[in-house]
């Protein structure tokens, strides 16, 4: 009988159709994410005019859909290791495409908030899914690219959330771009019949024809055979509570150090995001250059990832990291100070590359980090918890912003998590949780023709 080591055939495939499909899917769910997160920014001044807000309630209608995506991130996380990647990831389709279009027909700030929350479950549910999805997927040597380059479907998304805003709101009214976030609930079906399951899941549930299609599919040259026995690795095998799981073998240490890189950069993120456009506007530029530094944020995000991606598969993935967040260190730093308006230009792109292309690099650190049986679960946990992050940042700065200090305190308060997620990052320690349970090969199951 002769074992047939599943993830070792994943590694090892050569990019073809098959993984283009995966990537093609995972990057649609991502655009259509982001999108839904991006919407209500780009839609809030009509919504304050026409509801009749405050500046105060209407931050508390913005992060009543990241308090929906902690949760969504930690609980969705967890259950598809239970029922399964594509179920899970149609359920968070189904709650933000759904409820971000309930929102456009709501009328007073609470159930717009109401269900924002719920879409939010959806918006961070799907993140550790479509991460672990891809992390499993992609062949060894381009595995970060692959995840950075799907991710980069969240700047995609804010783009399209932008152009459709700037026509629809001003001819239809703001509900317009949150019934058009609706329209994704269509794909489910497409969602569910073409993206693959888990290999380990598959063989838990002894769906051994369904694997062995899976790996002609991913590995032509591979062929099944009667004597095919399909194994993972013991650390791959989700048995007991998958949370537990997060702190055995060795994995404790660096599984806070992950929280807290998670919680620092999405503080970074968020506070550029919301504050960006006021600090630029209250150091003497225009509204519309203060705009454009957000569009400049993005891009560099975009390069960030791609481009990090692309380093990880080259370098050690944890040392490409600190490096990025060094550099988000120095660049928002360098952004208090008067420097010619083409090197600010350089600085928010490099910020940008450095906050959120970094995030996304995080992601496919913790993919890479966590055994399949609990990654969807490792994941959703690193980014639940930092998402408190994300919360608390719009408030932090906004405070220090109301107290009207000078401009260069504000961007080393943004600046100085970057220095902590170096410290977390640079502990991440890669011990005996992959390379001691690796030598011993769960109990498989058998083919049968």
């Amino acid at each position: 009988m002769q074992q047939i080591d599943i993830h070792k055939l994943a590694d090892q495939a050569r990019f073809n159709r098959f993984h283009a499909g995966v990537l093609a899917w995972c990057a649609v769910i991502i655009i259509c994410d982001g999108y839904d997160l991006a919407v209500a920014g780009i839609a809030l001044p009509s919504i304050m005019k026409s509801m009749g807000v405050t500046a105060q309630n209407a931050g508390f209608m913005v992060s009543s859909a990241l308090f929906g995506m902690m949760f969504g991130a930690i609980f969705l996380g967890t259950v598809a290791d239970r029922i399964g990647r594509p179920r899970a990831i149609g359920i968070c389709l189904a709650l933000f495409s759904v409820f971000t279009a309930a929102a456009g027909l709501t009328h007073d700030p609470y159930a717009f908030s109401a269900m924002r929350f719920l879409a939010g479950l959806g918006i961070g549910g799907v993140m550790p899914n479509v991460v672990a999805q891809m992390t499993e997927y992609s062949p060894r040597k381009i595995r970060s690219t692959m995840v950075t380059l799907m991710f980069s479907g969240y700047a995609v998304g804010g783009m399209l959330a932008a152009l459709l805003g700037k026509g629809m709101i001003e001819a239809y009214g703001w509900s317009s771009v949150f019934l058009a976030a609706g329209a994704p609930v269509v794909l489910i079906p497409f969602i569910l019949k073409s993206l693959p399951e888990s290999m380990p899941f598959l063989i838990r549930r002894n769906r051994l024809g369904e694997l062995k299609s899976i790996l002609a599919r991913m590995e032509p040259g591979y062929r099944a055979h009667d004597d095919h026995r399909y194994t993972v690795a013991a650390h791959d095998r989700a048995e007991g509570a998958p949370i537990r799981k997060l702190f055995q073998d060795g994995r404790g240490f660096s599984t806070a150090m992950f929280w807290i890189a998670f919680f620092m950069c999405l503080f970074m993120v968020y506070a550029l995001s919301s504050w960006l456009t006021k600090l630029m506007a209250g150091a003497g530029y225009s509204f519309g250059s203060a705009l454009t530094f957000v569009l400049v944020l993005n891009f560099g995000a975009v390069i960030g990832a791609i481009g990090g991606g692309w380093l990880a598969d080259r370098f050690h993935i944890k040392h490409v990291l600190i490096g990025m967040y060094s550099l988000a260190a120095v660049s928002i730093t360098l952004l208090g100070y008067k420097v010619p308006t083409e090197v600010l230009y350089l600085l928010v792109g490099l910020a940008g590359a450095s906050t959120i292309g970094t995030q996304i690099v995080t992601y496919a650190y913790a993919g890479q980090f966590y055994p399949a049986a609990v990654r969807s679960t490792g994941i959703g946990w690193a980014s639940g918890v930092g998402r408190s992050g994300a919360i608390l940042a719009p408030i932090v700065i906004g405070t220090l912003v109301g107290m009207a200090l000078p401009l260069q305190q504000n961007f080393v308060a943004i600046a100085i998590p970057a220095v902590i997620a170096v410290i977390a990052v640079s502990l991440i320690r890669h011990g005996r949780s992959a390379s001691a349970a690796a030598a011993k090969p769960a109990a498989g199951a058998t083919a049968t023709a």
